[in-house]
């Protein structure tokens, strides 16, 4: 398919197919996080289970570059009418974590398959240790819930009853996993059909032939952005504020190299593989989707026409060590990997920030958290298990204009559920859902606010989870003069004397009339805040985003009745000295690199890459203890020293002189 015009018309009829199977799955879903946050996808694929299509107003934003393929090959013998599943995440690495059950159906022309209608829904619970299955606690992922490799769910148009007894029975919630699963059953039967119809009209052979040119011209798109941005490399660091119970911070480091028309994202240098859930298992694959996420927003950002498929993966090769946070091996838990790939995004961002500094914005918020709440219905005196709501932050200060507000930027798909909705379904009454004054990094764009929310039980032992906590340390990073965000936390009964902080902690048990307060992270702020306009800074006092206090203090502007002191203002900003670095990290990140310097932790991970796996993340951890009143390469080596001495049995060899250097 030559003809430009032409191509374009397919490429409207597969996103308007899209359109059509995300909008079925929506009005069909039966669980509030499905049909009101949002948390699914749904796409088309070409022949091997490359997307090509994916819907722009509707889902997740995660996928546009996901393969099947692993999975497809696992499955024997497509019938018209079967559909196959999986939610293992290591059975392919197509499912990320259990609750995330994918499904994809063949799409035959005659005796050939030509396409495949796929997607996924996340379900509120697959069962194991704890309510929704996710925790950061969690250590392997036999903890997380029922698996199921790839295999048929749907056999010529019938569902298999032996696989939807044994759901039934290992689920909290199964009348609401098999009602979301049976409504993205029926978005798949959405596609064939438009899939069907662009054959009609197509022909086979043009629509196949189309479908591989769309994927050529996102890559096309993809290499002319790529050529765009100055060669060469660039580094950045960025860390999650514990790796685990342990509460060590969790590094991602990434080397973006770019060249010519490709690109290199190098992720040598990122923590271990961690005891706990917050592994990101890519397989290793070098377009591994979950790891690309971060790029996407960047090439969208870039080219707001660009097609989303599997095309524009192609420019770009990840190197993401086996053993390593990135890409563990079986059975790490995965359950949070949702929280680093916030963090693995916010790494991406950097990179391109310092390659392409005019046309990148602040961090955002980065912790989109999933608050789960398990109880007693007093009304009807059933259990209810459900997603409360998304509290997502900030967006970053942009080029052009302020962050958005609690909209996140890298997690803004994740829809809010309006209140009365939720009080009908869960037996909680909110008493704050706003926006948090004063948590948008200062900046001449400021940072988006963070989401501010509270809410009181009524039963006893309720049980909450709260998933992807997170920059309650290492504050989203403002730029180009701009400041950091305000942090995240989450308290329980705040204002009373009974007031309990939980800081990061993912899991609570509250009692009747406990409140339970969550705020996210602000995003950061782009350029000097001392050039802001005066009376723009001024509109943000009037409607509560900023405070008088911070007004003054974060970009000396000085109000009195509501009004600017000019003279004052004018005054106080000659006083004051902007930040003049590429980054604004903020106190907590650069106290802890005075200890923990980039030759440091090079050396730690060094060290840590040359033990067998098992070993690497208990070595870790037994380093950060000793590391009280050390600091740079000389501490890690002295506090790997007596870790060796202490623990005989490990296996290692000195560090190599590179390293330490």
């Amino acid at each position: 398919m030559s003809d430009k015009m032409t191509l374009q018309v397919l490429a409207n009829h597969a996103r308007a197919a899209a359109e059509n199977m995300a909008h079925t799955l929506h009005r069909t879903a039966h669980s509030a996080f499905v049909k009101e946050t949002q948390d699914f996808t749904v796409l088309l694929m070409d022949r091997i289970g490359d997307t090509f299509a994916v819907p722009m107003d509707l889902g997740a934003t995660w996928y546009p570059g996901l393969s099947h393929g692993p999975a497809i090959e696992m499955v024997d013998d497509y019938r018209p009418g079967d559909v196959a599943f999986t939610n293992d995440p290591y059975s392919g690495h197509v499912a990320t974590h259990t609750p995330d059950t994918h499904l994809w159906r063949p799409i035959f022309d005659g005796d050939d398959i030509v396409a495949f209608a796929g997607g996924h829904i996340h379900n509120t619970d697959m069962g194991g240790a704890v309510p929704a299955s996710l925790s950061r606690s969690l250590t392997e992922i036999h903890q997380e819930g029922i698996r199921f490799p790839p295999m048929k769910l749907v056999n010529e148009g019938v569902f298999d009853p032996q696989i939807l007894r044994i759901m039934e029975t290992n689920v909290r919630k199964p009348a609401l996993n098999i009602g979301d699963i049976k409504a993205l059953a029926g978005a798949l039967s959405t596609g064939e059909r438009k899939v069907q119809a662009m054959i009609s009209r197509f022909g086979k052979t043009g629509f196949l032939q189309g479908v591989s040119a769309l994927m050529d011209q996102s890559e096309a798109q993809a290499r002319d952005i790529l050529r765009a941005i100055p060669d060469g490399e660039y580094v950045f660091a960025d860390y999650a504020d514990e790796d685990s119970d342990e509460a060590n911070p969790c590094r991602l480091k990434l080397t973006l190299r770019i060249t010519g028309d490709s690109a290199v994202l190098d992720f040598t240098g990122s923590d271990p593989q961690l005891a706990s859930s917050l592994n990101v298992p890519s397989g290793g694959n070098p377009r591994h989707t979950i790891l690309l996420v971060g790029v996407y927003y960047v090439l969208y950002t870039l080219n707001p026409r660009m097609l989303l498929n599997t095309g524009m993966t192609r420019p770009f090769t990840c190197i993401a060590p086996e053993g390593t946070v990135l890409n563990p091996v079986e059975p790490a838990a995965v359950g949070m990997r949702s929280l680093t790939c916030a963090r693995l995004r916010s790494v991406i961002f950097g990179a391109f920030s310092q390659a392409i500094p005019d046309r990148m914005p602040a961090a955002p918020a980065g912790n989109n958290c999933i608050v789960n709440v398990m109880t007693r219905d007093e009304r009807t005196q059933k259990t209810v298990i459900a997603a409360v709501n998304p509290v997502v932050g900030g967006g970053g200060g942009m080029p052009h204009r302020d962050g958005s507000n609690g909209s996140g930027a890298d997690a803004a798909y994740l829809k809010n559920t309006p209140i009365e909705i939720t009080e009908t379904e869960v037996p909680v009454e909110f008493v704050k859902y706003g926006l948090a004054q004063d948590s948008g990094g200062a900046g001449y764009w400021r940072g988006g606010l963070a989401t501010e929310m509270a809410f009181r039980v009524f039963s006893p032992d309720t049980r909450i989870t709260a998933r992807n906590r997170d920059r309650s340390f290492f504050r989203p990073w403002g730029t180009l003069g701009g400041h950091a965000a305000g942090l995240s936390d989450m308290m329980i009964n705040p204002g009373t004397p009974q007031a309990r902080p939980l800081g990061n902690v993912d899991t609570a048990i509250l009692e009747p009339g406990d409140v339970l307060e969550i705020r996210s992270a602000g995003g950061g702020g782009r350029g000097d805040p001392l050039q802001r306009p005066a009376e723009r800074v001024a509109r943000d006092v009037l409607g509560g985003y900023v405070s008088v206090d911070a007004a003054r203090h974060e970009y000396g502007v000085v109000i009195t009745d509501g009004v600017v002191d000019e003279d004052a203002t004018t005054a106080l900003r000659a006083s004051m000295t902007p930040h003049t670095q590429h980054f604004h990290f903020g106190p907590e990140r650069d106290g802890y690199e005075a200890q923990w310097t980039d030759t440091a932790y090079d050396l730690l991970t060094q060290i840590l890459a040359d033990l067998p796996i098992h070993w690497r993340f208990f070595t870790k951890t037994e380093i950060f203890r000793r590391m009280k009143g050390r600091k740079g390469p000389e501490g890690v080596t002295a506090a790997f020293a007596e870790v060796c001495e202490r623990f005989p049995a490990l296996p290692h060899a000195a560090p190599r002189k590179e390293a330490a250097e």
